[in-house]
């Protein structure tokens, strides 16, 4: 079993850089597939980004790439989000989420086996 603390949340201008993290405690955390997760106020939850248990893959949603990467420390059971150039639509409610396989961008933050209480991403204009 997992448990999954997301942090790195805040405040930031349009243009601007924060990274996330997901710390997980439990066992086995480099087995698990991790992936963030996103809620933009009064939308419905989106894929953002997601990472094989190897860090060997990685695959983003269209509107992140080349702005957003995914990474994972299994030695410290982290998985990061660093999130450049961000734009006032990256609002939302960030989730990390692990599964014993891959996960897959049509597949909803629920339809995993863990997920954390989420951190908040604001961007302004």
């Amino acid at each position: 079993q997992l448990q999954l603390v997301e942090s790195g949340g805040g405040l930031v201008q349009a243009g601007g850089s924060l990274r996330l993290s997901c710390a997980a405690s439990g066992r086995a955390f480099s087995l698990y597939g991790m992936a963030w997760f996103r809620q933009p106020p009064g939308k419905e939850q989106e894929f953002v980004a997601t990472i094989t248990w190897s860090a060997g893959s990685t695959y983003y949603a269209d509107s992140v790439k080349g702005r957003f990467t995914i990474s994972r420390d299994n030695a410290k059971n982290t998985v990061y989000l660093q999130m450049n150039n961000l734009k006032p639509e990256d609002t939302a409610l960030y989730y990390c989420a692990a599964r014993r396989g891959f996960i897959i961008p049509t597949m909803k933050l629920d339809e995993n086996d863990y997920w954390g209480q989420g951190t908040q991403v604001t961007v302004s204009s």
